[in-house]
């Protein structure tokens, strides 16, 4: 399996590139069609060089792990027979350093809340095996130094 996905970046006339005086703002362009609005995180560079209302890697590199992490869990849950109605996660990435003084998303903090219909509800121990099994099936895991925790509500 290969994935594309096209990255889109271009100076305004207006803006100064080397004073480091541009827009971050670029464009995702998925092999479906969508197109994202990117940018830098204003926590990185500064307003308003950075878009606030687009969305960053770093924002995007939680969002696929809880989504690769939802979709295995969703698939686990369905071979299962256990029927979920819902499933909501807030997710959270916390950056620290590495041992070279590089800042990294060290860990991940998925919190999913699910609802499943009242005819098969799972055990919580139940709960805790499909999701570490979710966990060990996702592709972004896999790819990832990060920790990352799913922290499964009792």
């Amino acid at each position: 399996m290969d994935y594309k996905v096209k990255t889109v970046w271009r100076l305004n006339d207006a803006e100064s590139f080397v004073d480091n005086k541009y827009s971050r703002a670029h464009r995702w362009v998925f092999d479906g069609g969508v197109e994202v609005t990117a940018s830098s995180s204003p926590l990185v560079v500064p307003l308003p060089y950075s878009l606030e209302q687009a969305v960053d890697p770093e924002e995007a590199l939680i969002a696929s792990a809880s989504s690769c992490h939802m979709l295995w869990f969703l698939s686990i849950a369905a071979k299962n027979r256990i029927r979920v109605l819902s499933y909501v996660d807030d997710a959270f990435g916390y950056t620290t350093k590495n041992d070279k003084g590089k800042l990294f998303i060290s860990k991940i903090i998925l919190s999913p809340q699910i609802v499943c219909s009242e005819d098969k509800i799972p055990s919580h121990d139940e709960l805790i095996n499909m999701h570490n099994l979710a966990h060990d099936e996702c592709f972004i895991a896999n790819s990832l130094l990060s920790d990352i925790i799913i922290d499964i509500p009792k």
